[in-house]
């Protein structure tokens, strides 16, 4: 049985099942990259997984360039998983060739799918750096709250290998390695025991700040075609305080609902190639309104499924996503006014119009006015002509892009992306009694690090999954951490004493039993 093992190891590691006895200082090497390439792939996978709440904006970076869309995010993390997989599973093979004695011989194939390895990681880590370095804020940001976990994983990881780095040590033949290998360990464990007195989480507190509100971006877009009529409704079934929106003019100078601007803003989410042959290219200035409520702003999210979750629709609510079309502002005002939410919105292409009264500005405030709905529950954003707006509407809620104009506007209301702000600015703001509105929150890890941060609301993608959030997904009084991280230290230790003490009497049998074997029976006397 041992034996079928041990050529089954061969097999896999190596791809000879006999034991093929090569140079092992080359042998050794390989293992050690192996062992990087390994660390770089888990790396970039935990990278790939804390991104996922903007993937969305990868995928749209993508369509800007190519003028199609397809979910390349979803591609790359298939791939990423598959190497860190391939790559942890070979060096488990690795580790037990090392357990049971048995070369290190890796295949030349195995050495090439690491080099591309190494090859994908280098690219995907410079990507981020030059297209989307600002990711590197919110990998930041995800330590706050995987760092306790990582660090109990970090300790239970060390105590499953301590067995082999005290194997190394016993069987070391000069006192200049041993101290080497026993120093290395000595300082890893040390750096990985202590690390809790570097953690700062927010989530690691005696007072949870209440739950955010939620905004509904661009309504519900993973339960219906974004900024339509159906995704509103379905983020007011998920208890949204406010609707946000972009906004645009018609040629006819009516206020309409689309996210795209620019030239081709409906090549993404309508069908106007069909519709309109030659004028996907046009812009939104080319279009009447009921030029654009003939489009089918749906269709579009039946086939592309761009969160992944048309799935989960109903027979009948994949048919009327079908059929949704572009909504104009009057319709989404009638709706807020209705069940008293509050709307939020971008204005597109402002730069394009000069003067207030020739400005979306005015047309999309004289809309508003129209409609009736209470001047507080619009939450105005726009920066351009902001106050004009302030006098002709004194009611509607001034929001703020950034700190300084808040300030300087004497304002308490800021609307910023989650990864521009640390979780301790957050938390003084609400002390100053800031409204901080923080866009766009998807995961769940990441709603709660806001939660416990002290947000006011979040701008989110995935009402459906945040509205059914008790609490946080995890929150610790300091005492419970610190008694759960001494805990865990201390019986690691206790087990890494036990696996030294062992490892020490087995290797000390081994050299008993070689010496015995080497030495002749003396003859019996008579």
């Amino acid at each position: 049985m041992i034996s079928i093992f041990r050529t089954c190891l061969r097999g896999v590691y190596s791809c000879h099942c006999n034991s093929q006895h090569r140079r092992q200082n080359s042998a050794c090497c390989w293992f050690f990259f192996l062992s990087f390439v390994s660390l770089l792939a888990l790396s970039w996978i935990y990278v790939c997984f804390i991104a996922f709440n903007d993937h969305d904006d990868v995928n749209w970076e993508a369509f800007q360039k190519l003028k199609k869309w397809v979910n390349w995010y979803m591609i790359m993390m298939i791939v990423s998983a598959v190497l860190a997989t391939y790559c942890h599973l070979l060096l488990v093979f690795g580790l037990l060739h090392l357990a049971i004695r048995e070369p290190l011989n890796l295949h030349w194939l195995h050495k090439g799918f690491l080099f591309l390895g190494l090859l994908y990681v280098t690219l995907g880590t410079a990507g981020l750096c030059i297209e989307w370095k600002g990711e590197w804020q919110t990998v930041y940001m995800s330590f706050q709250a995987t760092a306790p976990f990582l660090q109990l994983g970090g300790v239970v990881a060390l105590t499953l290998i301590s067995w082999l780095v005290f194997q190394s040590y016993h069987t070391a033949e000069t006192a200049a390695c041993k101290v080497f290998i026993m120093m290395t360990f000595l300082v890893v464990s040390a750096a990985v025991f202590l690390c809790p007195l570097a953690i700062r989480s927010p989530c690691v507190t005696k007072n949870l700040p209440p739950k955010p509100a939620l905004v509904g971006h661009r309504g519900a877009p993973m339960l219906a075609p974004e900024n339509t009529m159906m995704s509103f409704r379905k983020s007011m079934e998920c208890g949204v305080v406010a609707f946000e929106t972009d906004v645009q003019l018609s040629k006819d100078m009516k206020p309409f609902l689309m996210h795209d601007n620019d030239s081709s803003f409906l090549l993404r989410t309508t069908d106007v190639k069909t519709k309109f042959p030659g004028r996907e290219g046009d812009k939104h200035t080319n279009f009447t309104l009921q030029e654009l409520q003939t489009l089918n702003a749906g269709e579009w999210f039946i086939r592309t499924d761009p969160f992944q979750s048309v799935s989960s629709l109903s027979k009948e609510e994949k048919m009327e996503a079908n059929n949704q079309t572009v909504p104009s502002l009057s319709e989404l005002l009638v709706m807020a006014k209705m069940h008293n939410v509050s709307l939020m919105f971008d204005l597109k292409n402002e730069k394009n119009t000069t003067g207030f009264f020739n400005s979306d500005s005015h047309y999309t405030t004289e809309t508003i006015k129209k409609s009736g709905i209470s001047p507080d529950k619009i939450w105005w954003l726009p920066l351009e002509y902001r106050h004009d707006v302030r006098r002709v509407a004194p009611g509607f809620k001034q929001v703020y892009k950034n700190v300084q104009e808040m300030n300087a506007d004497g304002g308490s209301f800021l609307n910023k992306k989650y990864s521009l702000l640390s979780t301790h600015e957050i938390s003084e703001l609400r002390k100053n009694n800031v409204s901080v509105n923080l866009w766009v929150v998807n995961e769940r890890w990441l709603f709660s690090l806001l939660w416990c941060s002290g947000a006011s609301s979040v701008t989110t993608n995935a009402c459906h999954i945040l509205k059914d959030m008790s609490k946080p997904d995890w929150h610790l009084e300091p005492y419970i951490y610190m008694g759960i991280w001494i805990s865990v230290d201390v019986i690691a230790l206790l087990l890494m004493f036990g696996l030294f003490l062992w490892q020490r009497r087995r290797q000390h049998a081994f050299r008993q039993n070689i010496y015995e074997r080497s030495v002749p029976l003396l003859p019996r006397t008579t």
